[in-house]
């Protein structure tokens, strides 16, 4: 198991720290640290914080993705999905979200707005050349496997 120094700004001792829902999930749950509230008219986003800080290893990311129930029931969705916390950010952890439903989304202190799941990633070195290597597939992309 990997361990990840987490930090938790002071003002919001009383919201639960990124936890997993279930044994199976993949993501931690993130809560809003908004005082009060926080309206998202339909159209527009909104960075809302979590109170919280990281330090990743090298090597590792933090993705920030959307809630399910919150796309499927309300429309709201992360509008830079996934967003990547860099093992070197220190910076508080605060999330895009955006309204693409019909009415106005209101965000209370403590909602669950977004998952996190941390990842391993390799750095690799480009190298220019003129050619690549042929493939089945080739250069078709943008559906050309069908719908």
């Amino acid at each position: 198991m990997i361990r990840v120094r987490i930090k938790r700004d002071q003002k919001h001792t009383d919201l639960p720290m990124p936890e997993y829902m279930s044994k199976g999930s993949a993501g931690m749950d993130l809560h809003a640290a908004v005082d009060g509230s926080v309206s998202i008219k339909p159209g527009c986003f909104e960075l809302i914080p979590t109170g919280i800080y990281l330090q990743l290893p090298t090597g590792y990311e933090a993705q920030i993705r959307p809630r399910s129930g919150l796309a499927a029931k309300k429309g709201v969705t992360v509008l830079n999905t996934p967003g990547t916390i860099d093992s070197d950010y220190r910076g508080e952890i605060r999330v895009i979200l955006i309204n693409l439903g019909k009415v106005p989304f209101v965000i209370k202190r403590g909602d669950r707005i977004a998952q996190m799941v941390v990842c391993r990633y390799e750095r690799v070195e480009l190298v220019a050349s003129q050619n690549l290597d042929e493939s089945d597939r080739g250069t078709g992309g943008f559906g050309h496997t069908g719908i």
